[in-house]
């Protein structure tokens, strides 16, 4: 054999192309089209519920509106509602524990309770993120202004919501 033949070298050029733009190109926009259609899916299931949840309401209301009008709790008996000396209270809890107390953020839009936490951490090794995002559709009449919350050492995010009278069931 020939030396010169065996000793055939390739020249590298460098390229400002990545192998991994191109390899994962398909892959990335696969899973775009997957969280677009979970998105709609967790959207139209959202509706559902909501219009579920009106139609349960508008159920019992309907049904005692002859002897409470407008009251929207009547014979419901949830967990989320605890009797509060004279009147009652909403309850509610998220567990919050992998964010920090700046992190969370409560609030009330509309008729509704509202609560995200973010967490954002970046090492030269490693990026984390975290996000916790919570609806909750709060009955008719409450005062936003008088909504609490705490946050309990172990990461427990506890709101509560004096229920006004006018929502309550009359005592019989």
């Amino acid at each position: 054999m020939d030396k010169r033949s065996l000793d055939k070298r390739i020249p590298v050029k460098l390229s400002d192309n990545s192998v991994l733009d191109s390899e994962f190109s398909s892959m990335r926009e696969k899973f775009d089209a997957e969280m677009r259609r979970m998105e709609n899916e967790m959207s139209s299931f959202r509706s559902q519920l909501l219009q579920r949840q009106d139609n349960f309401f508008n159920k019992s209301s309907s049904t005692t509106s002859t002897s409470n009008s407008g009251n929207v709790l009547e014979g419901l008996n949830s967990p989320l509602i605890q009797n509060d000396g004279d009147g009652k209270t909403l309850k509610l809890r998220f567990d919050v524990s992998q964010y920090e107390p700046e992190e969370i953020v409560l609030k009330t839009v509309d008729n509704k309770l509202l609560v995200h936490a973010k967490h954002e951490e970046k090492t030269e090794t490693k990026s984390v993120y975290r996000e916790y995002n919570r609806e909750f559709l709060l009955p008719n009449g409450v005062n936003p202004e008088l909504i609490r919350s705490s946050l309990s050492k172990d990461g427990v995010l506890t709101v509560e919501a004096p229920l006004p009278q006018a929502a309550l069931p009359a005592p019989k």
